[in-house]
């Protein structure tokens, strides 16, 4: 990158940008957990000429941060697929339920946002339809930071809420569904052989919902149909068509990149004998009950706790975790 003229082609400069960063992502944590290791040796030098106890509870406190350090280290070393390290696409969709499937979705949509903004992550809803009553129908969110995709891929297929609905009169309690799909925001140089005025069908329609008086006064929106697959993906978020085109052709490449990866999964899985990973809108993952009980659990890892709302707020972290150690026990 220091050599003279390495701009001159900003393609390819970019690609090794990228690729320098992705580096660093892994690199940079088993450095600082090297040093610390050596702070921790020098450390043990002085406690045996330390009669005071002072070297002793700096010790503790460093051996603490070096534990929480080589966990954090463990949990990247388990999301190794090149595109674990970019950003996501987190997909929802309202199910089975009613007007309490849509304030479901709605709650997920702000629990993923809620878990983006505890990390300093940024997000972009590409897409949402609101319902007629409460909540939305569907959504589209992008979170953009380092290993998003690699925490959130286990957030796909159906999660489950039970609860005492806020919309019937009776006070009745109700199971609704909502589907979740993650697929990862490709870096712009990745190609897919797509021909997008022969395999493409594009359509032009206006916006509709929140987004302020600009939203169905032009034709802005786009959405893409791949002919061959007949995967659908739309944005709406700009007043820009350009833009919104841009937004949805990366979406689409996303989504039939995920299609080819959970293909090999799939013949991988089968030559193992195990079950492959869980489609959108495929089976439940996780159950978010708050009547009778309070609890939420992870069909998968089995993983469970007490504390629904702290879940809904999005500390997602303790299910992320056990989802990875499980898929990775699952690979065995």
């Amino acid at each position: 990158m220091g050599a003279s003229g390495f701009w001159d082609h900003q393609d390819k400069a970019q690609v090794l940008v990228t690729e320098l960063r992705q580096l660093n992502l892994g690199l940079k944590p088993l450095n600082e957990l090297i040093a610390g290791a050596d702070d921790l040796g020098a450390l043990l030098e002085l406690a045996e000429e330390d009669d005071s106890g002072e070297s002793e509870e700096e010790i503790r406190s460093t051996i603490g941060s070096l534990e929480q350090q080589f966990a954090e280290v463990e949990l990247q070393a388990m999301m190794a697929r090149p595109e674990d390290a970019f950003g996501a696409y987190v997909e929802i969709q309202a199910g089975e339920g009613g007007t309490d499937a849509s304030d479901w979705a709605a709650m997920l949509l702000r629990m993923y946002q809620r878990w983006a903004e505890d990390r300093g992550f940024e997000t972009e809803l590409l897409e949402m339809s609101e319902a007629e009553e409460a909540g939305i129908r569907n959504a589209v969110l992008c979170i953009r930071g380092p290993y998003v995709y690699g925490q959130l891929k286990g957030e796909t297929g159906n999660h489950r809420l039970i609860r005492i609905s806020p919309f019937d009169a009776a006070g009745r309690r109700q199971t609704s569904f909502a589907a979740v799909d993650v697929t990862p925001e490709l870096a712009d140089d990745f190609e897919v052989d797509i021909d997008w005025d022969k395999d493409v069908r594009e359509d032009i329609f206006r916006s509709s919902g929140a987004g302020g008086q600009h939203v169905n006064k032009t034709s802005s929106a786009i959405r893409l149909t791949h002919l061959a697959t007949n995967v659908v993906v739309q944005c709406q978020n700009e007043r820009s068509q350009h833009k919104n085109r841009a937004a949805a052709r990366k979406m689409l490449v996303a989504k039939l990149y995920q299609i080819e990866s959970d293909r090999r999964e799939a013949e991988d899985a089968a030559k193992r004998g195990q079950k492959s990973r869980i489609g959108f809108g495929g089976e439940t993952i996780r159950s978010y009950v708050i009547h009778p009980e309070s609890y939420v659990k992870d069909n998968r890892s089995g993983y469970k706790t007490g504390t629904p709302q702290t879940v809904l707020d999005g500390k997602l972290d303790p299910f992320i975790e056990a989802y990875l150690r499980w898929a990775l026990g699952n690979q065995d």
